[in-house]
């Protein structure tokens, strides 16, 4: 069995300090550091990749920008010359992760799990190198396990340690109930660890815990325990809250150059450095050197721009890039962009308001309305006012805001 000692007999050098500076850019907390050090020694010495674990369970098919905040890092850890264990949590997602919850997840069905573990992985593969990806799906192991495995799994962790959890101990001194099999999750999740034989674990700060029994188990199966590298929590693009779709502070990267373009360019000066460490590829010293150069009077503006193109052009291509550039800065002095979606509805006359929100222009009447008191609402470029207009028939172009536009047939 290997030892689950890590070996401190190989020299640390200038390129594996390097290494270990490019690990932690970013970065919450690395756990262990010292052990990670060597482990990165013994790698460069021996010329043998490191193994790289991120497990996913697919409960949704689209990947937004906070979502990429890892994918970033397995990147950068791809271009050091290691190995990317792509894991999709199959077997797992079947259980359900109660991680930050306070109540049970619902589990998906197989043929959900299926679908989004499809599409989950073809955009991921927008930031992953796939020749240095490795796909696994837990079902592989976890499986085989039966009974009589699962019970001797869940003989090596205790009860005790499991209501160390945060979401397990609030959830038992509040009367919520817990239910046993999910307790089953962050074993399974260590297993995978075990079964990999993983040098490194990736995850959110809220899979800590995860994480750390994964470090446990391998302890347990005579392993060498596997560093933790835990990512922060991207803030959405109204600066407050994590990105998050149904905060609707979220840039998908399967959204539209357009879209993604002008979504970058709305958030905040101060969070755009914050962008920039956890999604640009550029290097640290050279986003040092910008933000130098914005202190000392260059318009951050075209450091926004500069971050908004190299995404656009990551998740589509680099003329996009330039046209979303063209775009937006025709909308900001009160022009039409060409590439706007063209929406039919009937029902004429309609409601302004209504017709506002079924474009999806807004996510509410109240928005809408919202919008029009501000000045923000136009038809054809000229602005509306009146809350009550009831649009006739006809073709037209439908504004919201600086960014939002639509092409409305709307018939009766």
């Amino acid at each position: 069995m290997a030892s689950n000692h890590t070996p401190t007999n190989y020299p640390i050098t200038t390129e594996v300090l390097d290494a270990l500076e490019q690990t932690k850019r970013g970065c919450q907390e690395l756990i262990v550091e010292s052990e990670w050090v060597q482990k990165l020694a013994r790698s460069m010495a021996t010329k043998t990749p490191l193994r790289i674990k991120l497990g996913l369970d697919p409960t949704a098919p689209d990947i937004h920008l906070g979502h990429t905040v890892v994918l970033n890092k397995l990147r950068q850890l791809q271009n050091l010359g290691h190995t990317v264990i792509f894991l999709i949590g199959d077997f797992t997602s079947l259980i359900g992760d109660p991680s930050g919850r306070n109540q049970t997840r619902p589990p998906l069905t197989k043929e959900e799990i299926a679908v989004n573990a499809q599409t989950y992985y073809a955009q991921a593969s927008l930031v992953l190198d796939p020749e240095r990806t490795e796909v696994r799906y837990n079902s592989e192991w976890c499986e085989p396990l039966g009974a009589s495995g699962m019970i001797q799994l869940a003989a090596k962790y205790t009860v005790a340690r499991m209501l160390e959890r945060d979401d397990f101990t609030k959830r038992y001194r509040s009367g919520t109930p817990i239910s046993v099999h999910e307790f089953l999750y962050p074993l399974m999740q260590g297993y995978d660890s075990v079964a990999l034989k993983s040098d490194l674990e990736l995850g959110g700060t809220d899979q800590k815990f995860n994480l750390l029994v994964g470090r446990e188990l391998q302890k347990e199966y005579g392993q060498e325990a596997q560093c933790i590298l835990t990512m922060p929590l991207l803030v959405g693009t109204d600066g407050i809250d994590k990105m998050s779709k149904s905060k609707g502070n979220y840039i998908g990267i399967t959204e539209s150059a357009n879209q993604m373009f002008a979504k970058i360019l709305s958030i905040s000066d101060e969070l755009m450095w914050s962008y920039y460490t956890l999604l640009s590829f550029e290097s640290m010293s050279a986003i040092a050197s910008l933000k130098n150069e914005v202190q000392n009077g260059k318009n951050p503006k075209d450091a926004k721009v500069a971050l908004a193109k190299e995404i656009v052009t990551r998740f589509h291509n680099a003329q996009d890039a330039e046209k979303a550039l063209e775009d937006f800065q025709l909308r900001a002095k009160g022009g039409i962009p060409e590439d706007i979606p063209e929406m039919i509805f009937e029902g004429a006359p309609m409601g302004i308001a209504q017709l506002i929100k079924m474009a999806q222009l807004t996510t509410s009447t109240t928005d809408a309305n919202r919008n029009i008191e501000q000045g923000g609402v136009k038809i054809d470029g000229t602005v509306i006012s009146d809350k009550g207009l009831k649009v006739e028939e006809g073709t037209f172009v439908l504004q919201v805001g600086k960014r939002k536009f639509a092409k409305i047939i709307l018939k009766k």
